[in-house]
């Protein structure tokens, strides 16, 4: 069963540190790990709430930043996975394409749309 990694913020976590609570409930519907993927250093954490965030959540503390494939490789190596064993969705484009770059098969979230129809199809065909 594949692990759904989730963007933190401007994704599931708002920028005032609020969970989108629709997003939480589509994505509770799905038995799979679930962990979330951010950069955020330890004030971030605070300001965001990551702290209270539903599910486990994985930081580098920008050093390096998504955008870094080096991000998903430290990744994979603290969680003993592999790329075939993950899907991901964020809306930063640029960490989009590190994540596609190691092999994880991505879906770039437009968090202004917010459209969990187009997410919820993305996670129904790759989970």
């Amino acid at each position: 069963m594949k692990t759904i990694l989730v963007d933190a913020i401007d994704g599931l976590i708002s920028d005032t540190g609020e969970v989108f609570q629709e997003m939480y409930e589509l994505l509770e519907t799905y038995p799979h790990t679930k962990i979330i993927l951010t950069g955020a250093d330890d004030e971030g954490f605070k300001k965001y709430k990551l702290d209270q965030a539903p599910y486990q959540v994985f930081t580098l503390k920008h050093n390096p930043e998504k955008t870094d494939p080096t991000y998903f490789k430290m990744l994979f190596e603290h969680f003993g996975l592999k790329p075939e064993e993950v899907i991901y969705f964020e809306h930063n484009q640029e960490a989009v394409k590190s994540a596609e770059s190691v092999g994880i098969v991505s879906y770039w979230y437009d968090h202004e749309k917010k459209d969990l129809v187009d997410l919820k199809a993305f996670i129904d065909a790759n989970v």
